[in-house]
């Protein structure tokens, strides 16, 4: 992945985040991470 470069500072925890929610899905399709029903995703909230 590149690096991406910025002038503002909330956009780089943004990008982690984004690449940190990837990394969770890769996990949870491998069956080794169990995700949420999206009904209850407001629950979590």
């Amino acid at each position: 992945m590149k690096e991406i470069n910025s002038t503002t500072p909330y956009k780089p925890s943004l990008f982690r985040k984004i690449k940190e929610a990837v990394e969770q899905v890769k996990l949870i399709k491998q069956g080794k991470l169990k995700g949420i029903p999206a009904k209850e995703l407001p629950d979590e909230l």
